[in-house]
């Protein structure tokens, strides 16, 4: 904790607005930091690893006006959590996590106390995609879980891990779930012109979502890939069903990304589709 800050006002027994000598005004998040203070008194560095300094202007005022509403047990929680998501990861925590996160938790919890739960139709998908994040999440339900008293669903392992990943890269939440969402949709696609349910547990969906992601992501960047005419040609004469099907997968990206596709990602995909028909047809026998 940086040396001269002071409590301006305390919002509840873990919650302070404080004021910091170069960065001005600042919410500060930790266990007990409010309790029996008052105005004017300065924060002890005692406790510095286990609080949270919200120094952005815009990330400070949202998490102000969400503090009202969310109860200071779950504040508590909450600032465990961050601790150990942060102890976790190599990156330092994006601020909006605090605000994102918190507020879809305490909304979770209002859920599952009305009886209501949200499916997460792209839970494999995400958990594909981010294991690392994925793993996190399910300590960080199961720690909720345990503290609380209560079963959050499954599904909210898959929505914790996108906060994760969009707080630790630095990413828009928005831009990361719809990258799930897109995928999954793929996925999709696939199975019905395939006609075919994959094994949303094998090595191959594993490959397959990932090549997915990476496709997106050099569609998105404009990356070329260059890949041998020749072998273009001898993927369409062997397997003329899979290159017209990755042909497909490449006009939707083209039509959802507006942007182009280079033909060597019709190549990649072709091959993935391959083996992921290959594996269905050796299961079979």
């Amino acid at each position: 904790m940086e040396k001269g800050l002071k409590i301006k006002k305390v919002l509840n027994n873990n919650v302070i607005i404080g004021g910091h000598p170069e960065h001005g005004e600042v919410v500060v998040i930790g266990k007990g930091i409010g309790f029996g203070k008052k105005a004017g008194d300065e924060l002890s560095g005692e406790l510095a690893e286990k609080m949270f300094v919200l120094k952005n202007e815009r990330e400070r005022e949202q998490y102000k006006l969400l503090v009202p509403h969310v109860s200071e047990r779950l504040i508590e929680i909450m600032n465990d959590v961050m601790l150990h998501i942060q102890s976790r990861v190599e990156a330092p925590l994006n601020e909006h996590i605090h605000i994102a996160l918190t507020d879809h938790i305490a909304f979770a919890i209002k859920r599952l106390k009305q009886g209501f739960a949200i499916d997460n139709p792209f839970l494999l998908e995400t958990k594909a995609l981010y294991p690392d994040e994925y793993k996190i999440a399910a300590e960080v339900v199961d720690f909720i879980n345990k503290r609380l008293n209560i079963h959050l669903p499954e599904g909210e392992i898959g929505f914790i891990a996108l906060h994760i990943y969009s707080s630790v890269t630095d990413s828009e939440l928005a831009a990361v779930n719809q990258n799930s969402r897109f995928i999954g949709k793929l996925i999709s696609f696939i199975e019905e012109e395939l006609r075919i349910e994959i094994d949303k547990e094998s090595i191959h969906f594993l490959r397959l979502v990932r090549h997915l992601h990476y496709a997106i992501e050099r569609v998105k960047s404009g990356e070329e890939v260059q890949e041998p005419k020749r072998f273009a040609e001898i993927l369409k004469e062997e397997y003329p069903v899979l290159y017209d099907l990755a042909w497909k997968l490449v006009k939707i990206m083209q039509k959802q990304l507006q942007k182009p596709v280079y033909e060597a990602e019709t190549v990649y995909l072709t091959m993935h589709l391959h083996r992921l028909v290959q594996s269905k047809t050796e299961s079979v026998l």
